[in-house]
């Protein structure tokens, strides 16, 4: 493995920096006293997103700046010249999120901004284009007029790239029909259309008519549409249970009816389709088959043929795997004990059986590749090591190293994650991972039991900042796959993590038994940890058994279930977040702000007051009701962030934060 060049090298003393040119050097010793342990796991990757130029010979990098902001950093690979920071953004209300390459010298970004619409938080995005140098910065959002009947949330985003290779972009377009004030200049149309649109001049064209309810374009990775959704909606303007989707044949402008899927809560049922592959004349997509998510392709010429492509009997197909600027689709990938990957592609499934053995243990990851996949752009990361970027070059077979996900951790031992599994009160085997501090025997330790967010998610074998820094501070942790979370197939789902809570928070506690009864827990040590519906967890978990944790933090939990439904009713989705919490008798006793009395154990909260997915007043009544009860409670707020608290600041602050109050809270040295 080698640096490609000075400009690497200069690169990675900026990682280290933190997003500043001069920094400390790439060798800085591995972090000891608790402060520096969590300002080292707090830190943001050294690369939020990267993209590989048409050629391959440059590289574009969202790279954090101290604090929540963003840089653009462009890298020439094949010269020494330093890596050149192009464009900012602060983190308060404007983020930088997503760069790609148009041409080799110009790029396309998406930026995020938010604001507040009377007491509702709206997200805004707008797309732009710029030169690698950072000059001609120009908008590609269609532009929007005084006199629209509404606002342009939707700045529009990536549908593919033209089909002429000059650097123009098919993205999508949302209409607002404006005021007529006599003249027939007025918009009329609204809805969600396409627009073939050239990013240095700006020309563009309308190449899909904007229709109603449009929720999704698909195309053929060669600039041409060939799918469309539209869902239906109530009447009341909520968004319905129902997608539509229509398909075109080669060569062809109809639209011919495909299928239905319909939705239930967060749950789709039916064929979901998400790729085109022209040269097959298909589109691929997952439908459940024995209560199980698999993988099919259907075809596009009229006949419908339907086939099951990859399934498995233990878990659900999750993920299409594609590379390339065309997003060619080549394989698809599963979660067992870890990710797997399964290739259709021989050559790609025979250069990564090569690259498994250059880099054993790691999972590999496909990022980009050139225009003509000769150069891929890859991640390769396990465990106990939060990975590097590489570029492999096909023709010279080089592999060489572009920089460290996280090199503030360089140095400091780190634990190994181990799949295991336990059992639950009525016999189920429930699947977890277990992370024990590096060096320890594994006996007698204060432990972390810590339930994943969601509810319809899973925790992956993998390196985790939030697991591996409580590991670092001597904290055995176990991450439990309960019943609830997804990947495991529908009769795993239990309806939802809501709905089904009780057996969900009874798989929770069962974790916590197991680490006491194995001896790996000290039980007066016992704490558990989580964020989002984690947080509910951590907290809906103690109102079932008091007496089990010893100290909980909750980071942007939910709190009450109806209160999370009411944050719904002024956005489009409110019918499917009311189905997934349901009406019964389980929302009132499911929701830990009405049950704060039975909570025994010190409680931290942590939220931040921009947070979307679940508001902050859940964990302001928390606090309350829990102050109310005479329970001891601390709620942190953190200004101008959201659920993600993507702040590197922030996050170092609540993980000493929280280390120092399980620490006080089981009676533990600082």
């Amino acid at each position: 493995m080698r640096y490609l060049g000075k400009a690497l090298v200069a690169l990675a003393t900026v990682a280290m920096a933190g997003g500043a040119i001069a920094g400390r050097p790439a060798d800085a010793p591995a972090a000891t006293s608790p402060a520096e342990t969590a300002k080292a796991f707090g830190a943001r990757e050294n690369i939020q997103q990267i993209s590989l130029s048409p050629s391959g010979d440059k590289v574009a990098m969202l790279m954090p700046t101290p604090g929540r902001g963003m840089t653009l950093y462009v890298v020439n690979l094949t010269t020494d010249a330093p890596p050149k920071p192009i464009m900012k953004s602060s983190g308060d209300i404007d983020q930088l999120r997503d760069c790609r390459w148009s041409t080799d010298t110009r790029l396309i970004c998406s930026i995020s901004l938010t604001d507040n619409e009377g007491t509702v938080r709206l997200g805004y995005s707008r797309t732009i284009a710029l030169n690698d140098d950072g000059s001609k910065a120009k908008v590609l959002s269609a532009r929007t007029s005084s006199m629209a009947l509404g606002i342009t949330q939707d700045g529009g985003s990536l549908v593919d790239w033209g089909a002429d290779g000059t650097g123009s972009v098919l993205m999508t377009h949302f209409y607002v029909p404006e005021y007529s004030t006599g003249t027939h200049a007025a918009e009329t149309r609204s809805g969600l259309g396409v627009d073939l649109v050239d990013t240095t001049t700006l020309s563009r064209k309308a190449i899909e008519q904007p229709r109603e309810n449009v929720v999704a374009y698909i195309s053929d990775g060669q600039g041409v549409v060939r799918m469309m959704g539209i869902q239906s909606t109530d009447g009341n303007g909520y968004d319905g249970n129902r997608i539509s989707y229509s398909y075109r044949q080669p060569n062809s402008r109809d639209w011919k009816p495909f299928g239905t899927v319909r939705l239930n809560g967060n749950v789709y049922s039916g064929f979901v389709p998400e790729a085109v592959d022209r040269e097959l004349n298909v589109a691929y997509g997952f439908e459940s088959t024995d209560g199980r998510a698999a993988l099919y392709s259907v075809s596009l010429d009229g006949s419908m043929t339907k086939k099951l492509v990859m399934s498995r009997p233990d878990v659900d197909m999750d993920s299409l795997i594609s590379v390339g600027r065309r997003d060619r689709v080549v394989g698809a990938s599963y979660v067992t004990d870890r990710r797997e990957v399964m290739f259709f592609d021989p050559a790609l499934k025979a250069l990564q059986a090569s690259l498994a053995k250059a880099l054993p243990g790691h999972i590999i990851t496909f990022i980009d590749a050139s225009a003509d996949e000769n150069k891929l752009l890859l991640f390769a990361g396990s465990d106990n090591d939060p990975g590097r970027y590489y570029l492999f070059d096909k023709k010279t077979r080089s592999l060489s190293e572009i920089l460290a996900a996280r090199s503030e951790l360089a140095g400091m031992p780190l634990s190994t994650v181990k799949a295991i599994t336990y059992k639950a009160a009525d016999g189920t085997t429930i699947p977890a991972y277990l992370t024990l501090p590096a060096g320890s025997d594994g006996k007698n330790l204060p432990a972390i039991v810590m339930p994943h967010g969601g509810p319809a998610a899973r925790d992956e074998w993998g390196f985790d900042w939030l697991s591996q820094f409580f590991a670092a501070r001597g904290y055995a942790v176990i991450q439990p796959e309960f019943r609830g979370s997804a990947g495991y197939g529908d009769q795993w789902y239990n309806k939802n993590g809501y709905q089904g809570w009780r057996t969900a928070m009874s798989d929770i506690n069962d974790a916590g038994h197991w680490m006491v009864k194995s001896g790996i827990a000290d039980p007066q040590k016992l704490a558990i940890v989580g964020w989002s519906y984690g947080g509910y967890a951590a907290l809906q978990t103690s109102v079932v058994d008091p007496d089990l944790y010893k100290a909980i933090v909750a980071v942007a939990p939910v709190t009450d279930l109806d209160t999370l439904r009411d944050e719904a009713r002024a956005y489009s989705y409110y019918p499917q977040r009311d189905a997934q919490i349901g009406h019964g008798p389980w929302v009132v006793e499911g929701s830990p702000a009405r049950n704060a009395s039975r909570i025994k154990a010190p409680v931290l909260l942590f939220h931040g007051d921009r947070d979307t997915n679940v508001g902050i007043g859940e964990s302001r009544l928390m606090a309350g009701k829990l102050k109310s009860a005479g329970a001891k409670v601390e709620l942190v707020e953190y200004k101008g962030l959201d659920h993600q608290l993507d702040d590197d600041v922030a996050r170092a602050g609540m993980l000493a934060k929280a280390d120092a109050f399980l620490r006080a809270s089981m009676g533990m040295a600082p």
